[in-house]
């Protein structure tokens, strides 16, 4: 197991491994100066940690982008995903490769989670929603019944989505926004209700 990326998210998740007793050989980082990360080696390149065919990999950078830019460089390994134990998913729902859940999370029926997301502490996804691939759920965030988040997304801390709303692919939706319309594609959003202040350029 090896996580890329030698960051904050990385401790995260090194300690959500931890507690399910699935310890980390270590993290790659293009750093030279991070060497060490909470006691776990930090390599610089994948051929300095010496791979084997068996090793599985988590991408532990909480950037959307970075994140989905470096899962096509890897595209060659396998993934796996780190679900804590403190958090509550329901059987009828999937979890995709590569994606985090962090501590007092809460998944409910029917829900999709895509690869490579990020649903960050306490957040709350109801049922029968669809998280693309590379979104991020930041903490406290709240996502009613049957709403759907477009690839690459970030949902801010403590945000609100009402049900059956549609919020397309790398779209901004700022913390605490409270989500009443559907968002369009690179749309940034703001406030109470959420209002669009501007596009993602990318």
């Amino acid at each position: 197991m090896f996580l890329y990326g030698a960051s904050g998210h990385a401790k995260v998740i090194c300690e959500i491994l931890e507690s399910q007793h699935r310890i980390p050989y270590g993290l790659i980082d293009d750093n030279p100066l991070v060497t060490s990360l909470l006691d776990y080696p930090v390599y610089n390149t994948l051929q300095q940690a010496a791979l084997t065919a068996d090793d599985r990999f988590i991408i532990s950078i909480g950037n959307n982008r970075i994140r989905k830019a470096i899962a096509a460089k890897l595209s060659e390994v396998t993934f796996t995903s780190a679900i804590h134990s403190a958090a509550i998913i329901s059987v009828r729902s999937v979890v995709g490769e590569g994606t985090v859940v962090m501590s007092n999370v809460s998944v409910n029926v029917h829900s999709n989670i895509g690869r490579h997301v990020i649903l960050n502490t306490n957040c709350s996804i109801d049922h029968d929603c669809v998280v693309e691939d590379f979104v991020h759920i930041s903490p406290n965030a709240a996502l009613a019944g049957n709403v759907q988040v477009g690839e690459g997304t970030q949902i801010g801390i403590g945000a609100c989505v009402m049900q059956n709303i549609r919020i397309g692919k790398w779209a901004t939706i700022g913390a605490g926004a409270v989500i009443i319309r559907d968002v369009p594609d690179y749309a940034v959003v703001v406030g109470n209700p959420g209002r669009v202040i501007k596009m993602n350029q990318f």
